[in-house]
């Protein structure tokens, strides 16, 4: 018998036995010896606020300790994947809904349809939405833990020296043929090492200083950091299908002309060429002052925000495209491992995971924005004690402006497939002859 197998009846049974053993309304595992449950977390900047979490946890259950493993999120998926076909892996894990439905077919993760139901947990308590993206097939694999989205994060300085302030930041357009405003502020913004901007005709493309925007090319199939974002505003949609799709719309017009805008971008100097930025981040990019803009993540806030940064940063609504203004949303959950020797003690850690007494902590802490609907004003209020505005994430959401992160089983073959088809079009392949390729091998992973 394969790993493969071997592991996934062992989930089969964990997962059985795990669902004959439901706990007292999910927040009381009961008596019994000592027992250390291993949580994996891969946000470093939100482990001491989770330590808290896990303090008080123990002081209500003290037979139960918390150890918490923090890994950076490409090994994060890297590690737990080898964890999880060793049978070793951590007893809850943080999940993302990327993730999710691969570990759902493999049977590596508890079903908590029935733990939920009878600990009575009303999940109208958590932003609208989010419950349900936990749901595979009428079961449920996890509770809301936070929510996100993104927007356009931009070099103050550069921008108020190109004669954008906060009010025109807030209300630019974008469309592919010649990028609407927000093509006005990414040519202005760009400059070379004589300091002439990309409107001078004496403009050097090729000896730039700094770009008016860094597109994120390894984004996966989503595109949640960049150009998900503008093709939505442009009217395309991942699929039409419900559910978990095994058809895809990547080689769809609207689509195409997104990705060959951000290819004049790099063509025309507006923005770096792939290879020139392989090799460094977003976050070196931006706060080395080579780019003007770029889109960011509303949980990278105290990154950009806060008084350590060297440059002064501020985050507006994303340009508003022929369709609409669209902002990826996505959130977080905890899974229990299907191995875990301590089903009744994990479900306890994650119901207090979800709770209004941990997502408070956690929102007062001003990372994230906690999925519990309650704790958003909390957030905010912290967010603003600490110099941060996040009210363009807000309002974007407020109104509606929001598309989520779709479910995707196979997602790490998928990933693969239209990232490596993204950075062929960063470096001037023809966009719509690679992206039906693309869509077609897309596809053929599901036959």
């Amino acid at each position: 018998m394969s790993l493969r197998k071997i592991t996934a009846a062992l989930g089969a049974l964990a997962l059985a036995i795990g669902m004959g053993a439901c706990s007292n309304q999910g927040g009381d595992p009961g008596g019994g010896g000592e027992v250390t449950l291993q949580y994996w977390l891969w946000d470093d900047t939100q482990l001491p606020l989770y330590q808290q979490c896990a303090d008080d946890f123990t002081a209500k259950h003290p037979n139960i300790r918390i150890e918490i493993t923090q890994t950076a999120w490409g090994q994060y998926w890297t590690n737990l994947t080898t964890q999880i076909a060793s049978g070793d892996a951590p007893d809850v894990f943080t999940n993302q809904v990327s993730y999710y439905p691969q570990f759902v077919a493999n049977q590596q993760i508890l079903d908590l349809t029935e733990r939920i139901d009878q600990a009575g947990i009303d999940l109208t308590q958590y932003a609208e939405g989010f419950p349900e993206r936990w749901v595979l097939d009428g079961r449920r694999y996890g509770l809301p833990k936070d929510w996100d989205a993104v927007g356009l994060l931009y070099n103050v300085e550069k921008a108020e020296a190109a004669g954008f302030d906060a009010e025109r930041m807030n209300n630019l357009t974008w469309n592919p043929t010649d990028g609407g405003t927000f093509g006005e502020f990414i040519r202005a913004t760009t400059v070379d090492a004589e300091g002439r901007n990309a409107n001078d005709p004496a403009f050097d493309k090729d000896n730039v200083t700094s770009y008016g925007y860094y597109p994120e090319w390894s984004d996966g199939a989503v595109g949640q950091n960049g150009w998900g974002n503008f093709a939505h505003a442009n009217g395309f949609t991942y699929t039409d299908q419900q559910g978990l799709p095994t058809e895809f719309n990547y080689d769809s017009p609207e689509l195409v002309a997104t990705a060959a805008w951000l290819q004049r971008l790099v063509n025309d100097g507006l923005a770096p060429r792939f290879d020139q930025q392989s090799s460094l981040g977003t976050d070196a990019v931006m706060k080395n002052g080579t780019a003007a803009s770029t889109i960011q993540g509303s949980w990278t806030m105290a990154s950009y925000l806060g008084e350590d940064s060297p440059v002064k940063f501020a985050f507006a609504k994303l340009p508003t495209g022929p369709k609409g203004r669209f902002t990826a949303t996505n959130g977080l959950s905890d899974a229990i491992w299907s191995g875990t020797e301590h089903p009744d003690e994990a479900f306890a850690w994650v119901t207090h995971l979800a709770s209004k007494e941990c997502q408070d902590k956690v929102a007062r802490g001003a990372r994230v924005f906690p999925a519990q609907k309650s704790s958003t004003e909390i957030a905010m209020t912290a967010f603003r004690e600490k110099g941060y505005d996040p009210t363009p994430f807000v309002e974007m959401v407020d109104a509606g402006e929001t598309y989520p992160v779709p479910l995707l089983a196979k997602g790490n073959e998928l990933n693969e497939v239209i990232q490596d088809a993204m950075a062929e079009v960063a470096q001037g392949a023809d966009p719509q002859g690679t992206l039906t390729k693309a869509n077609q091998d897309a596809q053929a992973l599901y036959e």
